[in-house]
């Protein structure tokens, strides 16, 4: 039975980013989700993603509940596309999506696979509204202009063919490739919002948009102490901590990660860390527990949630914390995915007063916030 395959383009180095994009943290989320995300939920039966040896690792981590295969990608966008057109097998309709247009939504997908079953080809695109003058002063005449977007959905066997002919090394999109092999392409309209992430100055219209397609604001609260006991290291965030005592525990007894772990799972209604690693379970005996706090944000993703921010207070009258916060903070929102400015990590003394006063242990109370997407 022939399928329907969505190619995600994702081996760019995205220069003008000043890193690669396709990596890069967007309210929680990589340009590459997204796009996968966008194509899990269209009418797409299987996606092939084109990747560099980075991007390969990340993709490999990524739950789909379609088939996902990942292709070296090429010198060039369009060797790239190629690579992806030549590892596609039984396939009716290709659908070619830039990986930086990261907003794209699973109805443009379907239309795009709609049109071009019915027109052999499918180009997503949007007609110029502002005035268009070249460097020579000659005004174009703008309705004979259009902005070319993706998807670019054709028939396999059409566009295969025309990548075949030549155009891969010089067209920036498929359609040129489609018409330099004497195709004629069809227009389907775009959407203003299925812009491409180009510029640092873009992300916060990106943040912007998403932010809009998210749906209820839901927060979690989380708190956990431990005893203070010697013979233990004391971990705090993944930071290890040169101390005369440690924290008791099943696993590595980092308060602060359990705490935070217990935010986000009460946030996202999906139970506690001992639902989920019970401490009873040989296999989390001295386990890393911003490990744990990674898997926990696995769950919080698989279930349509991202985070909006996290903040934890660590009440602790001994050791001194403050020249140990930035490392802490660094560590946390690299488990959490998230930029460092959305952590945040505070500690108090209890001036002597009370179970941590007394150093029998140290207690966190963390806050989470996170949204679903629609």
């Amino acid at each position: 039975m022939k399928k329907t395959i969505g190619i995600i383009l994702a081996a760019g180095r995205g220069t003008r980013m000043g890193e690669n994009k396709m990596l890069m943290r967007i309210c929680g989320y990589t340009p590459i989700e997204l796009c996968m995300r966008a194509m899990e939920e269209s009418c797409v039966d299987e996606i092939i993603i084109t990747v560099t040896d980075d991007t390969a690792r990340h993709v490999h981590d990524l739950p789909c509940t379609k088939p996902v295969k990942t292709v070296l990608g090429g010198e060039t966008r369009g060797e790239s596309v190629y690579n992806a057109l030549c590892a596609a097998q039984d396939a009716d309709i290709a659908v070619i999506h830039d990986g930086a247009r990261c907003l794209v939504t699973p109805d443009i997908i379907n239309r795009s696979v709609e049109e071009a079953k019915k027109y052999g080809s499918a180009v997503a695109s949007l007609p110029v509204s502002d005035t268009v003058r070249n460097f020579e002063n000659i005004t174009l005449d703008r309705d004979s202009l259009r902005i070319m977007h993706t998807p670019q959905a054709f028939q396999y066997e059409l566009i295969r063919d025309a990548y075949e002919k030549d155009g891969m090394h010089t067209n920036t999109d498929d359609c040129g490739v489609f018409i330099q092999a004497d195709g004629n392409p069809h227009y389907f309209e775009s959407d203003f919002m299925n812009q491409k992430l180009t510029r640092p100055s873009d992300i916060a219209f990106f943040e912007s948009c998403i932010h809009r397609r998210l749906g209820q604001m839901r927060v979690g609260i989380g708190e956990d102490t431990h005893r203070l006991v010697e013979g233990r290291k004391l971990i705090l965030g993944g930071v290890e901590i040169d101390y005369r005592m440690g924290l008791l525990g099943h696993s590595d007894a980092d308060v602060l990660c359990h705490a935070i772990s217990d935010a986000v799972l009460g946030a996202c209604a999906l139970g506690d860390i001992g639902r989920h690693f019970p401490d009873t379970d040989p296999a989390y005996k001295g386990a890393n527990s911003v490990q744990l706090l990674h898997r926990v944000m696995t769950l919080c993703r698989e279930n349509g949630f991202c985070i909006v921010n996290v903040d934890a207070t660590v009440t602790a009258q001994e050791p001194k914390l403050a020249p140990h916060i930035e490392k802490m903070r660094e560590n946390l929102s690299g488990a959490l995915g998230v930029d460092v400015s959305c952590v945040s990590v505070k500690a108090t003394t209890p001036e002597h007063t009370g179970p941590e006063g007394n150093l029998e242990c140290i207690t966190v109370r963390a806050v989470a916030t996170v949204q679903k997407i629609n």
